[in-house]
């Protein structure tokens, strides 16, 4: 069943807060995709400039490691992602590839930039919310990363880990 994107968007944690206006306002810069299973939203190093929310469908989140893919998440309708390089600007991360057909509203950098000009107030909801949707998988990968190292006896925190 495919949602329609004004529910869809409307409840979702990143829209949380979200005037009705702002909503419209989004979608009406942003376009519908259809990916056909097997086939990739995006790719580990790719250059990001949209988000995504799933309409209908499944996709696995993935990053290889030794030339494998490695399955980070699997996603359903009203999951988004591609949230991470129109926050810190860089890359992507990992790759969206459709496990299923999938149908999806591409969110397009240049229509949160419209909406910080027509509505800062808004447009801060949006990123507040972003950033609380980025700290949450982040929480999530802290804990699932401290369970493993716990089974595994290793204190790999043990060293300076300096970011880059």
């Amino acid at each position: 069943m495919i949602v329609e994107p004004t529910e869809l968007i409307r409840n979702i944690p990143v829209c949380g807060g979200l005037k009705s206006e702002t909503i419209k306002f989004v979608l009406q810069h942003s376009r519908e995709r259809d990916i056909n299973a097997d086939e990739h939203f995006f790719r580990e190093g790719d250059v990001g400039d949209c988000l995504y929310v799933i309409r209908s469908g499944t996709a696995v989140v993935q990053r290889s490691w030794k030339g494998d893919p490695i399955v980070l998440a699997r996603l359903g309708p009203g999951d988004c992602f591609g949230e991470m390089s129109l926050i810190d600007m860089q890359r992507r991360f990992a790759s969206v590839r459709a496990e299923s057909d999938c149908s999806a509203i591409e969110v397009p950098y240049v229509a949160l930039c419209r909406l910080c000009r027509e509505d800062m107030e808004q447009y801060a909801m949006v990123m507040m919310n972003l950033a609380r949707e980025v700290s949450r998988r982040l929480r999530s990968a802290g804990e699932r990363l401290f369970h493993y190292q716990q089974e595994l006896g290793q204190h790999w925190f043990d060293e300076d880990v300096s970011l880059q």
